[in-house]
């Protein structure tokens, strides 16, 4: 869940951009209800609410990210709560622990741990766990960012909207694609869908021309691609 300090940082910004929660709700394309509980800790963002929260309000994602060393929750009784995961000793170093991974879930059903220890202005590198039924959009919206984007999966199967065409990706698959275009993941299989997941000179939008390049095709003219809405992942590039 995303913790208190991170809901009073949206909460801060939106008062300082002088934004409403009936507007800035109205933004991200949510109701203003909906922006209440989340700043007060009765529900989480989809991860495209989260995206558009950053794009609007200038924010950090990886000050969203929980505070702390922790690690992923442990599987649940039934008609038992989430139980607090152990903290564990944070080491020095080129190695980073699973328990000291920064980690971030959503209410779309996915969890986001990033494997570096801290932000990068030039690739985010996480790992991602897309829970049964879990997408990157609980609305279906398709999001685009700067970037390249590459991933690997490591277990499950996973589903791709890319543009207007559709991709089963398999355990073992890998993929890439200007993250300019835009892009739905989503977990229509029975077990949990895990991958790693790299953004490469995230902060840069290509040319169409590039993006045809890229995209293996021919032609366009020299002109500026379709420009990201939220610029998805940049906030991992700063505290």
């Amino acid at each position: 869940m995303m913790d208190a300090t991170a809901r009073q940082r949206i909460r801060a910004a939106r008062t300082a951009n002088g934004l409403s929660l009936r507007e800035l709700a109205r933004r991200v394309g949510v109701s203003a209800s909906q922006l209440s509980q989340i700043e007060n800790g009765k529900s989480d963002p989809s991860v495209s609410t989260l995206y558009a929260l950053v794009g609007e309000l200038g924010l950090s994602l990886d000050a969203l990210l929980e505070q702390g060393p922790t690690v992923p929750p442990a599987p649940l009784a039934a008609g038992h709560g989430r139980p607090e995961p152990p903290l564990r000793p944070v080491s020095t170093g080129p190695v980073v622990r699973p328990g000291e991974r920064r980690i971030l879930h959503m209410d779309s059903g996915v969890v986001w741990e990033r494997l570096t220890r801290g932000p990068s202005d030039v690739v985010d590198a996480l790992l991602v766990t897309y829970e049964p039924g879990g997408a990157s959009s609980s609305s279906g919206k398709l999001m685009t960012h700067g970037g390249m984007e590459f991933a690997f999966l490591l277990e499950g199967e996973l589903t791709l909207q890319l543009a207007f065409e559709t991709h089963l990706i398999r355990a073992g698959d890998s993929l890439e694609f200007a993250a300019s275009t835009p892009h739905l993941y989503f977990n229509s299989g029975k077990v949990p869908a895990k991958g790693v997941w790299y953004v490469l000179d995230k902060q840069t939008v290509p040319t169409e021309e590039g993006l045809l390049r890229m995209m293996g095709t021919a032609g366009g003219d020299d002109g500026s691609a379709p420009s990201s809405a939220v610029d998805v992942l940049r906030a991992f590039s700063r505290d």
